[in-house]
Parts: structure tokens; sequence; C-alpha cells
């Protein structure tokens, strides 16, 4: 099962190109940190600015430096559906554990547009699927109402990452979906509030910096220690804001880089943060013993 924290982990570039030698870094960083996986080729990962070989490349390496000790949930969702199911292939090939299918975005399909479109995906892989709803990036929300027709349709539709922004839609889903249903947060300052009402862990943007402390606030939580689990949460809830005061990935690839991770180096249409909000950044990093 796809519980606990996983990492939606970036693609690092050097010289436009994957930079093979910094994600194994990243990776190992993560096991150590204690993660239950990692989420490469999401949104923080700039899959929109990869090719298809570079998208199946970085799987294909995340597989291979995760070497079994944690899940590797593969970001292989697209707005063409030819598109989706030939990531979600050759993730498989590859030995993903999981797929990890965002709504269509741009094109903004209805609610039977949206099930065909995961029937169709679900159908041509034996990976778990787990859905993902965000629509203030993709201007559609994946339904309650279609949720539950794709996983009494398709039995490897597993979960979703939620992020909608509303414990509300997770209360909801929970009452419906039943208690095997996944439920992952997709936005960390939320994690506690879903996990409050049903949600078993977060797809975590933080936990490329902290893997550890998000680790243990969603483990103490999920324990019954929520005391513990409020304190992390509030020591380190500036980050969970700061890391979107420009657009994701740039704020988190440009804390790698003052950690010394990564190049600090973006594709276009994305680029470097302004001055003003990466001096914002780095106080909060060292404010919270990041730096």
């Amino acid at each position: 099962m796809f519980t606990g924290t996983y990492t939606a982990i970036v693609t690092p570039f050097k010289n436009g190109k994957l930079d093979e030698p910094a994600l194994e870094r990243l990776i190992k960083a993560q096991i150590k940190g204690g993660v239950d996986g990692i989420v490469p080729v999401g949104t923080t990962g700039e899959s929109p600015t990869l090719d298809y070989e570079e998208h199946v490349r970085v799987i294909e390496l995340a597989v291979e430096y995760a070497h079994g000790k944690v899940k590797v949930l593969a970001g292989t969702g697209a707005n063409s559906t030819s598109e989706a199911i030939y990531l979600t292939k050759a993730a498989e090939e590859v030995g993903a554990d999981g797929s990890l299918q965002v709504a269509p975005y741009y094109n903004k399909p209805t609610q039977e547009g949206l099930f065909q479109h995961f029937h169709a995906v679900a159908r041509s892989t034996k990976l778990p699927i787990i859905l993902y709803s965000i629509p203030g990036r993709c201007g559609v929300e994946i339904a309650v109402d279609t949720v539950d027709r794709l996983i009494h349709d398709s039995a490897n539709v597993v979960g979703i990452k939620e992020a909608g922004g509303t414990p509300d839609r997770v209360s909801a889903m929970r009452a419906r979906l039943g208690k095997e249903f996944v439920i992952l947060s997709g936005d960390d300052s939320l994690t506690l509030p879903f996990m409050s009402v049903g949600a078993q862990g977060v797809i975590s943007v933080a936990s490329n910096i902290i893997p550890r402390e998000v680790s243990h606030m969603v483990r103490a939580f999920a324990i019954g220690k929520p005391a513990i689990a409020l304190k992390l949460h509030a020591k380190y809830y500036p980050i969970y804001k700061d890391l979107f005061i420009e657009t994701n990935p740039v704020p988190v690839k440009a804390a790698l880089a003052m950690m010394g991770m990564v190049e600090e180096e973006y594709r276009l249409p994305l680029v470097a943060m302004s001055a003003a909000n990466r001096e914002a950044l780095k106080a909060t990093l060292v404010a919270c013993g990041v730096l």
C-alpha cells in the first residue's frame, strides 16, 4: 500500500542535460531520511519539459538508485491518453512500483472523459495507479463520483493524491470509497489536516530538503502521537509555505542548490527566483535550521 511519505523528487539538470550523479545523491538522501517512496517526473520533476526518452530514463534511474529500499511511484500521466499509456507501459518495463496519473490538463475533459482516460490507462498496465487531482494546475477536478466509478471498474486504481485544498473532499472520499482506498495529501501544509480526516500520508515537496522531518511528522500522526506531529508541522510550516513562494519546483530547487545538492538549473519557461524571494527563502531555511 502506498502510504506514508513519498517525495516528489526534483529532476536535476547540468548544462541542459539530466544530472544523473545528482539524482543518485538525492535518492540516497531520501532513503537515509526514512521516506517510504519517491515520485520521479511529476510536476516537481519538471515532467512537462522532458522528452519521452528523458522521462523514461529518470524513472529507470530512480528504480536503479532506490534499489528496492523505497518504492518508486512514477509520474506517467499526460493530457494525451496515448502518451500516458506509453509512459506507463515504459515505467512498468523498467520496474516502477506504481504510476501516478495526473488529471489531463489544458484540454479540460468532462467527468466522462476523465473516466474513459483513466480506464484506458488502467487497462494498459498491471501497475497500481494513484490518481492525482490538482484543479489549480489542470483546470479540472476528478470528482468523487468519478473516482468511485474507477475503483469499481479497475482493480488497479488504488488511491489518489489530493491537491484540491479541502479536508471536506478527503472526508467525502473516505466515507464513500472505503478504508482500503489510499488518500495522500498533495500539499505539505495540509498533510496534518488531511490526515486528521482520513488521509494516510503525503506526496511531499518539502521532503526533498527535510525528508527525515516530514517522515517523522507523518509517522507520528499515524501511530497516534498527534502532539509530536503538530510540533513538527509548526516548526516546518514556514518552509512548507515558502517552497511555493514562486512556481514549484523553482524554490525547492533553489533550496537544494543552497544545500549543495544540485545545480540550480531549470528549463524554460521556468526561470530562477527573484532576488527578494530567494533571500526570503534563505532566511526561512536558516531560521528552521536547514542551512
